[in-house]
């Protein structure tokens, strides 16, 4: 499948996504509908474990501009983890894509902000939604109304990043991480995905419901008997998504 404003590659046991609009990377709708089309070539394919979304070049990982809310619960929603691999600025749009992932890795000397307000306008594709989650109502009121571009240690001390990465080192570092995540179970891992998304703003009653009927098919899955089994035979387990 050819794109024109991302680059789709697979390596190992994960999914690379580039996106390839210079200057910015900025989000268009053919980049919004390339993006959907990737993840769905990619969401059946067993070989592929994870996906990491990037962006092309050292500057700016994604511009901003207009996309769709429905992608956004996509990633958010999709049965692999999704790495966010930071490499530079995410400003408005771009820092929506990053929060719709499952994990986010950042380079050091990279900034994100919902900048919106400095345009007279506010997020609109889950923003003002996701990052009060992430961080807190206070902290998400201030950068979210001043328009504030947080710095990359900040970042990480408000918890909106996993971990930090130096120069030039952020995409080999998602890949690490997707490497651990190929040795995961696949089916434990979507079921975590859809129990913490559906259950996280749920009441408890109906949360624990959720956690339940995720947690049975696992229970019976092959995957299952070989984790126990590999436990028992002090061994790696070989987890094939059955």
């Amino acid at each position: 499948m050819g794109f024109e404003t991302l680059v789709l590659a697979r390596e190992e046991t994960f999914a690379i996504v580039t996106l390839n609009r210079p200057p910015a990377n900025a989000i268009s709708e053919p980049l919004i509908r390339e993006l959907n089309d990737a993840l769905n070539s990619v969401r059946d394919d067993d070989a592929v474990r994870s996906v990491i979304i990037t962006g092309a070049g050292d500057k700016i990982f994604c511009g901003g501009a207009d996309l769709g809310s429905a992608l956004m619960r996509k990633i958010e929603r999709f049965g692999k983890p999704v790495i966010a691999a930071i490499n530079g600025h995410a400003m408005g749009g771009g820092m929506e894509i990053a929060m719709a992932c499952h994990f986010r890795l950042m380079k050091e000397t990279a900034r994100m902000g919902q900048t919106e307000s400095n345009l007279g306008i506010i997020p609109g594709y889950g923003g003002t939604q996701r990052l009060p989650r992430l961080i807190g109502r206070t902290k998400a009121l201030e950068f979210l109304i001043l328009g504030t571009q947080i710095p990359a240690p900040e970042c990480l001390q408000l918890r909106l990043v996993n971990r930090l990465c130096k120069e030039s080192e952020t995409l080999a570092d998602a890949k690490a991480l997707a490497r651990q995540l190929g040795k995961r179970a696949p089916l434990a891992t979507a079921a975590i995905i859809r129990a913490v998304d559906e259950g996280l703003e749920a009441p408890m009653a109906k949360s624990i419901d959720i956690e339940l009927e995720a947690f049975m098919p696992t229970l019976r899955s092959e995957d299952a008997a070989e984790g126990i089994q590999a436990f028992f035979g002090k061994r790696e387990a070989q987890f094939k998504g059955r």
